[in-house]
Formats: structure tokens, sequence, C-alpha cells
């Protein structure tokens, strides 16, 4: 094996490689190099093709050089060598599972993991066959997956919902294909729209827009397949909201619209939802009194309210959302006033209202309501209630949240003369990395 070894070095060093610099080709530490080239650690197969590439052999010459003779296609894994732990396939002999896992581990030196765990886990893949035929089970299976992952989102923010949520809806999509009734086609067209729109939602939240992009059509899609009016104004408010957040207002205005038709289909809940978007909207093209006119609508909608008839989608806008999401609108006048006013009083209800279910929202809140009186308020009381809006933001994997903090850094501006304005200042823009 040490001979085998040194021909692996030669290689190495014929194609002008020092160990560090054929370990950045490939993508490891120096030090893998090394024990590569000493035997106490065999490549792993998915690593291979670069490690060939980059020594300008085949795979199967790649091979002889670590010493294991060509594989001519076989897609075994390699065979074990001292000090090292290794996976392969088990013999065709294993009776039993428990016998095939014996035989394919040896507890022995380290796994080669790469640059980082995750890089390990990137192959990995459990294809199962969906069923042939799906009923009340199967959608009732996707609404619980929409459920936990929205519950680990409002928690968390969209990092770890948005990577779990991928897989269950690559799951759920191909039960779509599945033989049901009709009645169960189109609970499963919605379910699984609704799950597209949690998934969508944690990639918006994380700064991914494209995958954000794909997912909210797709829920869009499967809403019309379904006959959902209620979740086919959900997804275009949602769009609405990336528009929004992207600068495109024109098209903003264009989805919160076509939200609006058949209006009459929908729940007041939705319909005060919606209005509030269009509100900040207008807002934010300066058209102050329609907006103030479409938060009265909203309102009103609001207080005619039967929760338990909104669909699953709309469990989150509650009280403290809607005082929340208004203020939002509100908040364009507030500032051209000069006076924080009924923005600032319907976001510190919105702070009192947040359930610990929902703490990215209430983290929201309080740097929005911040922000405004760091803007027309009391600059030390904006403090204060940064430095909260801080605490509850720890925990977020959340793009949004870093923009809204920076978005607080830069109204802190004005007041740097302020001691613990600056203070604050420099210790929020040292914790997020654009301001």
């Amino acid at each position: 094996m040490g001979d085998k070894r040194e021909a692996f070095a030669a290689r190495r060093e014929a194609m002008g490689f020092t160990q560090e610099g054929l370990a950045a080709a490939v993508g490891v530490e120096f030090s893998t190099v090394g024990r590569w080239e000493r035997g106490a650690l065999t490549p792993q197969p998915w690593r291979r093709p670069r490690i060939a590439a980059a020594l300008g052999v085949s795979l199967d010459e790649l091979h002889v050089l670590l010493g294991q003779g060509p594989t001519h296609g076989r897609q075994d894994l390699p065979q074990s060598v001292p000090g090292q732990t290794t996976w392969r396939r088990s013999s065709p002999a294993s009776s039993s599972p428990a016998s095939a896992l014996t035989a394919a581990y040896e507890p022995a030196g380290s796994l080669d993991m790469g640059l980082v765990p995750a890089e390990f886990l990137e192959s990995l893949t459990l294809t199962v066959k969906p069923p042939r035929r799906i009923g009340s089970a199967e959608v009732e299976q996707v609404k619980l997956m929409t459920s936990t992952l929205a519950a680990s989102e409002n928690l968390y923010g969209g990092g770890m919902a948005g990577e779990a949520g991928a897989a269950h809806l690559r799951w759920a999509g191909r039960l779509l294909s599945a033989r049901a009734s009709t009645a169960v086609a189109a609970d499963m067209f919605e379910a699984v729209g609704n799950l597209a729109g949690v998934v969508a939602f944690s990639a918006f939240d994380v700064g991914n827009h494209d995958a954000a992009a794909r997912c909210f059509r797709f829920s869009l899609w499967c809403a019309e397949q379904s006959g959902s009016w209620e979740l086919r104004a959900a997804t275009l408010a949602d769009m609405a909201r990336q528009a929004i957040y992207l600068g495109n207002l024109d098209d903003a205005l264009s989805l919160i619209e076509f939200a609006q038709v058949r209006a009459d289909r929908l729940t007041a809940t939705a319909r005060a939802m919606i209005g509030v978007v269009r509100a900040r909207l207008l807002a934010m093209l300066g058209r102050h009194n329609e907006s103030r006119a479409e938060v009265d609508r909203a309102d009103a909608y609001f207080s005619q309210r039967e929760p338990e008839t909104d669909p699953p989608w709309l469990v989150y806008y509650d009280e403290a959302e809607h005082a929340g999401s208004s203020a939002r609108a509100l908040t364009p006048l507030a500032v051209a006033e000069k006076q924080p006013g009924d923005a600032a009083e319907r976001l510190v209800s919105a702070v009192r209202l947040h359930s610990d279910a929902y703490p990215r929202s209430r983290a929201f809140s309080r740097a929005r309501l911040a922000t405004l009186h760091m803007a027309v308020g009391d600059p030390r009381e904006a403090v204060l209630l940064g430095r909260q809006a801080v605490d509850d933001a720890t925990m977020l994997h959340s793009k949004r949240m870093d923009e809204e903090l920076a978005k607080l850094v830069r109204a802190c501006e004005r007041h740097r003369a302020i001691s613990e304005v600056a203070e604050f200042s420099e210790l929020v823009a040292s914790g997020i990395d654009h301001v």
C-alpha cells in the first residue's frame, strides 16, 4: 500500500501541486491530502471525480494510484485501509438488514467528512415510490407537514423550515399524480398548494427569491387546480409582498388587485389581510389618503371575522398580526406628519398581543416601532425597543429581519451624538452582514 500511495504523491508533484495546492483544488483540508498519501485515509467516491480532474487522470487510473485497482465502472465503495472507517456494499450473501449493516461498517479511525459535515450528506437520497392511489389520510399527512413547518418558520425564521419544506414539497408533489376521487384530488391540490406557499415564504424570508417565486407560482397553480379562491388570494398577496420587498411596486399593485377579484368568496379575515397589503402599497406610492381609507376598510372587515371559518393558511392573521401589518401601511404617513401617532399605537398593541408562538413577528413589530421612534419620536425610547428587538431576533435565521435591523441602524445616524444611540447602532451593525 505504501508504494502505491507514493505513486499518488508522485502524480501530485508531477502536476505541480503541493499538498496545500491539491487540497485547495479539490476542496479539502491540507491535512487530508497528507492522510491520503500516508494511506491513513481513502477519498470518498463522490470526491474522486474532482481529484481525478485535478491530477489529469481517469477514475480507473486514480483507483490504481490509490492502490485499489481499476473499477471498470463498478459502483462499489472502496475497501478499508488501516485506520479508516469505510462503508461498502454488503455481500449478496447477507441474510438480513442487521447482518448487512454489520458487514458494511468497520468502526476504526475516522471518516472523511469533506470541508463540512453537510458535504458528506449532499448525495444522500431516500427514494420511496409514492402510493398509486391516495385518500383523505394522505391529505391529512400533507396538512400536518405544513403546520409543523409553519410553526418552525414562525419560531426560527425560514432557514431550516425552507430546507426541510423543499424535501416535503418534492414528496407531496408526487402525490398529485396518484389516483384519487374528485373530492380528494381537490383537497390534495389545496393542501400541496398551502405547503408550497409555506416553503415559498421560507425562501423569501432567507433571501432566496428565485426559489420563492417558483414555489409561489406552484402554489398558485395548485390553488387554481383545486378551485380554491381563498388559497389563490392568499398566494397572490404573498407574491405582492415579495414584489414590494424587491421594489417592484407596479407588479405588486397588479398582484394585490388580482387577489381582490371575487372578494365575495373570501372570508372577512382574508379581505382584511389583502386590504392591508394594498394600503401599504398605496402609502409607498405617496397616496396617503387612499391608504388611510383602505386601512379603515380593512379594520371593518377584521371586526367581522369569524376565525373558525378561516382556512389554515390564515391562522397567523390574528389581532396582533393585523395591528402590526396595518401599522406598516400607516408608517409613511406618520413619518410625513412627523408624529408616531396611530402607527406607533398599533405597533405597541402588536408587541403586546404577539404570543410566544410568533417571536419573529414580535421582533419585526419591535424593530419597526424602534425605527419609527428613531425617525420621528424619542430616540432613547427607540434604543430600549431596539434592544428588545435584537433579543427577540437572536434565534432567527431571517434575512428580512437583518434588513429590518439595518433600517434601524440607518435611522440611528441622525442621533449618533447621543451616546446610547451610537453604542446601540454599533452593536446592531456588528451583528448583521450589511447596514
